[in-house]
C-alpha cells in the first residue's frame, strides 16, 4: 500500500469522533491550541518549566471554556530547544516538528485505545524530554497492520502489560503521568499513528527535522483522520 493510500485508509476507519481518552469528556469538551513556535504568547513563559506550562494550558482551558486542549501535528515548536535529547545546532537537523497529536489533560486521565488491536511493545523511554512510560499498539484490519503509540503515561501504565496481550477498541490502557515521569512535560497524551515500525521497540520518533520530514509525514499520518476531532 502507498503511503498516501494508507492515510486515506486511516481517514475510512471512522465516521465521526473517536475518544482516546475518558469518555467523560464529550467532544464540545475539546478545544484546538497552537503551541508553535508562532505563537506570540509562548514568549511570556518559560517553556523550559513544565509547571509554567501547565499553568499556561489550564488558563487556556478556563478562557475557552474548556476540559481538554488538543493538537500540534506538523507543527514546528521551540519547547524541544530545551533538551538534548532533540536540539542540535544545524537547522536540517534539529528534531523540532511533531509528528502525533497531543491530548492536554489532567494526570492520571485515562487513556482508551480507538481499535481492536494488541499489545506491540511498551517501554519506560525515560530521557529528559523524552516519552517517559510508552505503549505501542499493532493493529490489524483488513489484512492491512499498523500502529498506534501512546506516549506520557504514568509508571503504573506498564505495569499490567504483556506483549501480545489483546486489546479491545475502548478499552482503558493506561493513566497520563505527571511531570515526574513524563519526559517532564505538562501532563498530555502524545497519540501518534505509525505504519512501518521500522524495528522499533517501545519507542519511534515523535519529532522529526526538516531533513527527513516526507518520510516521517507519510509513514505517520494526521491522527485526527482516525479521531476526527472538531470540525475535520
Amino acid at each position: 500500500m502507498k503511503n498516501t493510500d494508507f492515510s486515506r485508509f486511516i481517514n475510512s476507519l471512522s465516521k465521526g469522533f473517536i475518544p482516546v481518552i475518558t469518555k467523560n469528556f464529550s467532544e464540545k469538551d475539546y478545544v484546538a491550541i497552537d503551541l508553535s513556535e508562532n505563537n506570540k504568547a509562548l514568549t511570556t513563559i518559560d517553556v523550559s518549566s513544565s509547571k509554567a506550562f501547565e499553568i499556561y494550558i489550564s488558563e487556556y482551558l478556563l478562557r475557552n471554556n474548556a476540559k481538554v486542549a488538543y493538537g500540534g501535528y506538523n507543527e514546528t515548536r521551540g519547547i524541544y530547544r530545551r533538551s538534548t535529547h532533540f536540539n542540535q545546532q544545524n537547522p536540517e537537523t534539529e528534531r523540532n516538528i511533531h509528528l502525533g497529536l497531543d491530548i492536554w489533560c489532567d494526570a492520571e486521565t485515562k487513556i482508551l485505545a480507538p481499535l481492536d488491536g494488541k499489545v506491540h511493545s511498551f517501554k519506560n523511554n525515560n530521557n529528559f524530554g523524552d516519552y517517559g512510560p510508552t505503549i505501542i499498539l499493532e493493529h490489524t484490519i483488513k489484512d492491512i497492520t499498523f500502529y498506534t503509540l501512546y506516549g506520557h503515561l504514568s509508571v503504573k501504565s506498564l505495569s499490567h502489560l504483556e506483549v501480545g496481550q489483546e486489546i479491545k477498541a475502548s478499552q482503558v490502557i493506561a493513566t497520563l503521568g505527571d511531570a515526574s515521569v513524563n519526559g517532564d512535560y505538562a501532563p498530555h497524551l502524545h497519540f501518534q499513528i505509525i505504519k512501518d515500525m521500522q524495528g522499533n521497540i517501545g519507542d519511534y520518533p515523535g519529532v522529526s527535522n526538516k531533513k527527513e520530514l516526507k518520510y516521517y509525514l507519510l509513514n505517520c499520518p494526521d491522527p485526527n483522520l482516525l479521531l476526527k476531532i472538531g470540525n475535520y
